[in-house]
């Protein structure tokens, strides 16, 4: 798309942008006292199909349905999206091995509006054939099952298509022509390998789990991380306030809240650099992340109010907005 084309396409983005929910509306949610009164909330700010009946559930699908059309049909090129596709793609892979070859239940866990639908991965995995896959998507369906048949660890299988699915990510980065997808994807990549290296050494994993799990990239030094994590947690913490990262180890330091929080809000803090840009194709990735930020934080929340969770439980888990 031409730079005209995305000016035009930034400014109806723009426009969406001035009614996603901010800080003061999330906290707002947190101190109301129901889930169904946070629902009345939501259904002010236009949330929803306008059907007073529909479940939190229902609400939430229909927000997420409702982001993706709006932001498909502002450009031509779909490939921009990739960097967000991709990885569905490889979680439904998964869900679909699991299901079929370890029989988990996999009810409501696959991404919509992907090219492979559940189904046509279910039978491929039934078939033990995945040449209509990608290559590479295709090789780690192919192991990841193999390997599932012959462990029954599904921790393995996992492992395999975590990898690929990051390699893929990865691969995004190296071949864009976009600053903003190329720093996206590393962010995807760099957050992904500090969450196996601080779970690793909290649970005594061994080098060789952590070279099968971790992807290169720029940024960070995998080996190095490795090496940390083999000693432990104080080390890892220590790896990382070297390299500047002193407010990820005092989240670390705090809870695996707090630390699942500072990897989703260094996301954010990544997209929130597109609000001022008005001739790429960054704004209209950044909105859609958002979006899904935003459902996913009020997920939390509704989760939380029908558990009668403790506000200060709630707020400890929510994310940072874009506005």
């Amino acid at each position: 798309m031409s730079d005209a084309a995305y000016t035009y396409a930034v400014a109806r983005v723009r426009a969406k942008e001035v009614f996603l929910l901010s800080d003061a509306d999330i906290e707002q949610l947190i101190t109301l006292k129901t889930e169904e009164n946070c629902l009345a909330f939501l259904r002010e700010k236009g949330w929803g199909s306008g059907d007073y009946k529909e479940s939190a559930d229902e609400m939430l699908s229909v927000q997420l349905s409702k982001s993706w059309t709006e932001v498909r049909e502002l450009v031509s090129d779909k490939s921009i999206f990739d960097v967000l596709i991709i990885p569905r793609e490889y979680h439904n892979l998964k869900a679909a091995i699991k299901q079929v070859i370890a029989d988990e239940k996999a009810d409501n866990v696959y991404y919509e509006d992907t090219q492979f639908k559940p189904e046509q991965l279910k039978a491929m995995v039934e078939k033990r054939n995945f040449d209509e896959l990608p290559k590479e998507m295709a090789e780690a369906a192919d192991l990841a099952v193999e390997t599932l048949l012959q462990t029954r660890d599904g921790q393995i299988c996992d492992i395999i298509i975590d990898k690929a699915t990051l390699e893929a990510v990865k691969k995004i980065a190296e071949i864009t022509s976009s600053p903003f997808i190329k720093k996206y994807a590393l962010d995807i990549v760099s957050v992904a390998n500090i969450r196996i290296a601080v779970r690793s050494a909290k649970t005594g994993k061994s080098k060789s789990f952590m070279e099968n799990a971790m992807t290169r990239c720029e940024g960070l030094d995998v080996k190095a991380l490795i090496e940390a994590a083999e000693a432990g947690v104080e080390k890892v913490c220590d790896y990382l306030g070297n390299v500047g990262m002193t407010e990820l180890v005092e989240a670390i330091k705090t809870s695996p809240s707090a630390f699942e929080r500072w990897c989703d809000n260094r996301i954010m803090d990544t997209i929130i650099s597109q609000k001022y840009n008005s001739f790429s194709e960054g704004p209209i990735i950044a909105y859609i992340i958002a979006r899904e930020n935003e459902i996913k934080t009020v997920r939390v929340i509704l989760t939380g109010k029908a558990n009668e969770l403790d506000d200060d439980f709630i707020r400890e888990r929510v994310r940072k907005m874009y506005v």
